[in-house]
């Protein structure tokens, strides 16, 4: 067919057939930590189907892969005690609700840095999207994880108060973000453990489903796609995101039975990855690699598309295995 990269994303979002599988890696700063040459040649030759938005995120300016301590834009300071990787919130901004009546989202950074995101995608042949909303991460940084569980459990006002402000900021950054040239907007939230949500079913559906059916609305109103993520075991509200409109998943799909996903929801939503990364491509074998992208194709992919080969790469996994991942899906390197 000879499809730009973008085209070749579309038409697998709509079901509309496509020349091959696209294409979309992750890789993470501590992936290429001894062997970025190897690695960088590597992801060459099997260029991604996704390109950069050319948005100058203010919280990049934090260290946030660096080892120490650092305050994020919301008020909550982090801990980072290895080198190429997240850290995690070890004293949020709202442990005590007595200090909610002082605090409010960081609105000064709503509109700051799109100032580069049109021309990128004009310059670009990639398909791309942007926006990153997380009402649950946020919440939970804001309020610490055992907080938020707890501010669940028990209903207390306060939670709806915060969620309500923290949903706020997220919509009104996503009118900056439908405003420009995008392919389309992302958000995500982790909703899964390794065997059930981590919360019931009922309670996301009350509180969290509403969320993101705001997004997706906000993206379909301005003719974009809309893309979400969520790690863990997420069968649950898997038709509750078709119902919503959300275009793309990237969840683990080796936490959950990938058949009975297949059988249930193929051809209603895009299956944007992934591969095993708990235990596949970390200490499983190329052949291992193989058998797991034939299972998902075997369950998911059809020629109409449906599903975007993607996989996220982390340190010290075996470069045989990633080139594996990349063998099993396109074949040889592309000339």
């Amino acid at each position: 067919m000879g499809l730009t990269p973008r085209e070749r994303v579309r038409r697998t979002l709509r079901f509309e057939g496509v020349d091959r599988p696209a294409r979309d890696v992750w890789t993470l700063p501590a992936a290429f930590f001894g062997r970025e040459e190897e690695l960088r040649a590597l992801l060459d030759q099997y260029p991604s189907d996704f390109g950069p938005s050319g948005f100058r995120d203010p919280a990049d300016e934090s260290p946030l892969y660096t080892p120490g301590e650092w305050t994020d834009h919301w008020g909550s300071r982090w801990v980072n005690i290895q080198a190429g990787m997240i850290g995690e919130v070890k004293y949020p901004a709202i442990d005590d609700w007595t200090k909610l009546a002082h605090w409010k989202p960081p609105y000064h950074l709503l509109g700051v840095g799109f100032e580069d995101v049109n021309r990128t995608c004009a310059a670009t042949d990639r398909f791309v999207h942007l926006g990153n909303p997380r009402p649950w991460e946020r919440y939970q940084f804001l309020r610490g994880s055992q907080n938020a569980y707890m501010d669940l459990a028990w209903g207390v006002p306060e939670a709806f108060q915060l969620l309500e402000m923290i949903h706020d900021y997220y919509l009104r950054h996503l009118e900056h973000v439908v405003r420009t040239d995008v392919d389309a907007v992302s958000f995500m939230d982790d909703w899964g453990s390794k065997h059930a949500l981590l919360i019931s079913p009922k309670m996301w559906v009350e509180y969290f489903k509403p969320l993101y059916k705001d997004y997706c609305d906000i993206a379909h109103a301005h003719e974009k796609f809309a893309f979400m993520h969520s790690d863990g075991y997420i069968l649950d509200i898997y038709e509750h995101l078709i119902e919503i409109g959300v275009d793309a998943v990237n969840s683990q799909l080796f936490t959950m039975p990938i058949e009975e996903i297949g059988r249930r929801f193929k051809g209603r939503i895009t299956f944007w990855g992934e591969m095993d990364r708990q235990h596949i491509l970390p200490f499983g074998t190329p052949d291992d690699v193989r058998a797991g992208v034939e299972r998902v194709k075997a369950a998911l992919w059809d020629d109409r598309g449906g599903v975007i080969g993607q996989a996220e790469f982390n340190k010290g996994y075996p470069l045989e295995n990633i080139r594996a991942f990349f063998e099993a899906w396109w074949g040889e390197p592309e000339a």
